[in-house]
């Protein structure tokens, strides 16, 4: 038995990805179809009636055989932003064939390289879509040229990569596409195994009203209310099935996207489930956990001498969690990131105390907070960092680490003392580890990253001759004056800017 394809939409933020896929719903959906549900499920499907002949295997029309039923589409909705590489993985993983959308005024860019990266690294099968061809400044074959520059050999360039003009702001060649999709996937092998119940989560997070909600695309079997589910992190039974368009359901068919309420936690987005009876389920869940355990690498090691921020973070849903976690680890901050805690639903008055008690900013992407969080945080000077746009929170971090990251100090390290000390006047020898060092300069005595004294130089010398300042790498002489004995090891920190 064949099921209908699943397709996941890629390519770089503000190429029309986005009026692309609302394009597509909004003409293909029924006019029931509730907005929120296809953003808390992360997929819809659609009908569409295809316009071009069935092909045979060696791609000749078959005349005789027009399509005259409606044909289903599932699309994945995968963020464009490079945060959310992770979810675009998992969407190029679970899909038959995804989509690159290129914006013709604008060309190949960052994010449409990761987007391509991710497709072959999945080894799934893609079309490409030139998008915004209305727009005045479109260039078609600076972008047809582009492409050929990444490898992508389009047809009639060299390739056979199928590519389609659109104008998702128009509507121009959308109908097409969807056409040259079902084309593209006619021929690939989308069986199913109705024997075996298993898919995907793509989204899932906690609603404070009806639980755990969890977006799932199914890719073998019948799921039906009533059965077990689990994946390597959770279980379960399914107490509700919700299809795309926000209707309830007693059981879905493959490669539908559904909105399942039964998990007792919330599972991890991109995890394989498998559904059915409890002992089967069980038994897959064992595995799936002890295959997850195995893949994990060592523990990050915290990097030496770096500064530690310790960090609470808060999304709506793990979807967007998932993102947080990967934008705070893959941002040049110059410090440590020490994840404290992660969970996803509103800010709580025991979330902030927490962040209080371990020294932790919370970073919030797409989270709500109580009142009485927001009061203690506001009288307890809690550092919260949030914002539902990504870009913000991305610039609002790197502002914060500017203000908590040291600048490194000028230092001299202490190579030898000489003579005995004269009340607090004593002889050292050393070299200027980061310079300059001047003359009649304070400075603090530290060893083994702790403060032991401070101290002040009353003369200094370079090469036995008196020097107003020393430079980095310079071996100088020094008669400091000191209120703790200064001894061979010690680090002499100048706080003072130059």
């Amino acid at each position: 038995m064949r099921r209908p394809p699943i397709i996941a939409v890629m390519g770089h933020v503000d190429h029309g990805k986005t009026t692309l896929l609302d394009h597509i719903r909004k003409t293909n959906l029924a006019s029931r179809e509730a907005g929120g549900i296809t953003q808390t499920i992360g997929a819809y499907e659609i009908e569409v009636q295809p316009k071009g002949e069935p092909k045979s295997r060696d791609g000749e029309a078959n005349r005789g055989i027009p399509r005259q039923m409606p044909q289903k589409i599932t699309f994945i909705d995968t963020p464009g932003h490079e945060a959310f590489s992770n979810m675009r993985a998992h969407g190029a993983n679970i899909a038959d064939l995804a989509i690159l959308v290129v914006a013709a005024d604008d060309g190949v860019k960052p994010q449409t390289k990761e987007a391509l990266e991710t497709i072959l690294k999945s080894k799934t099968p893609y079309i490409v879509a030139i998008s915004k061809i209305d727009k005045n400044n479109a260039d078609i074959e600076k972008t047809k040229n582009d492409l050929l520059q990444l490898g992508v050999f389009l047809e009639g360039y060299g390739g056979n990569i199928s590519y389609h003009l659109i104008s998702a702001k128009t509507g121009e060649g959308v109908n097409e596409l969807l056409d040259l999709i079902l084309l593209a996937t006619e021929l690939e092998n989308l069986e199913i195994d109705n024997a075996a119940v298993s898919g995907v989560i793509i989204t899932s997070r906690m609603d404070p009203r009806r639980g755990i909600l969890s977006g799932v695309i199914l890719k073998n079997g019948i799921l039906k209310v009533g059965q077990y589910i689990a994946t390597a992190s959770a279980s379960g039974k399914i107490r509700s099935i919700e299809t795309s368009v926000g209707e309830k359901a007693n059981e879905i068919q493959p490669s539908s996207p559904a909105l399942i309420i039964g998990f007792d936690r919330i599972p991890d987005v991109g995890e394989e489930f498998a559904a059915g009876d409890e002992n089967a389920v069980a038994e897959f869940a064992k595995l799936a956990s002890m295959r997850e355990k195995a893949a994990v690498g060592p523990a990050a090691v915290s990097s030496e001498g770096q500064e530690i921020l310790n960090v609470i973070l808060k999304a709506d849903e793990t979807a967007s969690l998932e993102s947080l976690k990967n934008l705070i680890l893959k941002l040049p901050l110059g410090l440590t990131v020490k994840i404290i805690d992660q969970n996803v639903g509103d800010l709580t008055e025991n979330d902030v105390k927490r962040a209080i008690n371990t020294n932790s900013a919370i970073i919030g992407f797409k989270m709500k907070m109580d009142r009485a969080a927001a009061n203690l945080a506001s009288t307890q000077k809690a550092m919260i960092i949030e914002s539902p746009i990504i870009y913000e929170l991305e610039t609002a971090l790197k502002e914060y680490a500017k203000k908590i990251v040291p600048k490194e100090l000028r230092r001299l390290e202490v190579l030898a003392v000489f003579g005995d000390a004269k009340g607090k006047e004593r002889v050292v020898g050393g070299k200027v580890i980061l310079g300059p060092v001047k003359n009649q300069e304070s400075f603090e005595i530290w060893q083994d990253k702790k403060l032991i004294g401070r101290g002040k130089i009353k003369n200094l010398q370079s090469q036995h001759k008196d020097a107003a300042q020393v430079e980095t790498g310079v071996e100088a002489g020094l008669l400091v004056e000191s209120d703790e004995p200064i001894k061979v090891g010690h680090n002499l920190l100048f706080v003072n800017p130059v």
